[in-house]
């Protein structure tokens, strides 16, 4: 009797999503433009993911994702950004874990998102312009996504999940060049809670941590924590977040605090969303605070469409304001 050969079961899938606003947007210390953009609540992109079941619970598993500019047909975030900007990754799946290597999303940045009711815009959140659009020397260098990067995903204990990432310098002679952070998701009912520390003596190659931050001269290393948490109260969604960043510079250390506080509330199909930001620099850059707010309405046309407006004023300290005013669509796939 012969055997059958048994096949391996494979999955591949396509997805993504596209976000296109118009709207007016001042920025800080700058001049009004009326526009039309992508990103108002979501940075557009598109992936495609699959997975290889090896058989006693483990899977072979890999992501490419690349994001792009809908208005324009441009990829990327911006230009000479790469191509698979999101993800670019390949891993192991077993039921002790989940180990991947290539380009992946930042621990900081997941929490960062997850925790705050605008997510992932970088348009309309106060916290992810603070964090990662800082300005006054407040922001967090590195990028959402690092390259040469390893990571370790635990299995969810009783709503509890952990993850661990290293990013190598990739450049000879730089075996003290890295970035590496560790984080805490836990999800449990109404509540949710995230925990992550990230270090980076480089932001995007071996030797460029002097310039990576504007407004401070001679950066060395930078560590950021990070602490959030939110309630669904039902009725309203309350958020919190609150980040240390510590930089060391050849001048002395510059400590940036922020803080975060948000809401979503239900309202027919839709929600209204707001956050307020704060941060404030003590050191060689002490006094330096920016203040930024945002308020929008969400509504959903399906599971897979929705239509929203929102308002976001900036202000920092020793400039002039700036604000941003659109209303835009995004669909998924």
């Amino acid at each position: 009797m012969l055997g059958s050969p048994c096949l391996a079961q494979t999955s591949v899938s396509l997805y993504g999503q596209i976000d296109v606003f118009a709207g007016a947007t001042k920025a800080i210390g700058g001049k009004t433009a009326w526009q039309e953009s992508s990103g108002g609540l979501s940075t557009s992109y598109f992936g495609m993911k699959g997975a290889e079941d090896l058989g006693g619970g483990m899977k072979a598993i890999f992501a490419l994702e690349s994001f792009f500019q809908p208005q324009n047909g441009q990829i990327g975030r911006f230009p000479n950004d790469v191509f698979f900007s999101r993800n670019a990754y390949i891993g192991i799946e077993s039921p002790y874990g989940t180990f991947t290597a290539g380009r992946q999303s930042t621990n900081l940045f997941i929490s960062t998102i997850l925790f705050n009711p605008f997510v992932d815009s970088f348009t309309f959140s106060p916290v992810v312009l603070q964090t990662y659009l800082g300005q006054g020397g407040q922001g967090v260098i590195g990028d959402t996504g690092w390259n040469n990067a390893i990571q370790y995903s635990t299995p969810r204990f009783g709503g509890l999940s952990g993850a661990a990432m290293y990013s190598f310098g990739n450049s000879a002679g730089a075996a003290g060049v890295r970035k590496w952070s560790a984080q805490f998701l836990y999800f449990h009912g109404p509540f949710a809670a995230t925990g992550v520390y990230q270090y980076e003596n480089y932001s995007f190659a071996a030797g460029d941590i002097g310039t990576a931050l504007p407004g401070v001269s001679g950066l060395t290393s930078q560590s950021t924590g990070e602490l959030g948490a939110t309630y669904d109260f039902r009725i309203v969604k309350l958020y919190a977040q609150y980040l240390h960043t510590n930089d060391q510079t050849s001048n002395g250390t510059i400590l940036v605090n922020r803080g975060q506080a948000g809401f979503s509330i239900p309202l027919g199909a839709g929600s209204i969303l707001g956050s307020y930001a704060y941060s404030k620099s003590n050191g060689p850059a002490d006094g330096v605070t920016r203040k930024t707010w945002a308020i929008g309405y969400d509504y959903s046309l399906s599971k897979r469409t929705d239509i929203y407006a929102a308002y976001l004023y900036d202000h920092l300290s020793g400039k002039s304001t700036g604000d941003t005013a659109g209303i835009g669509i995004r669909t998924k796939f």
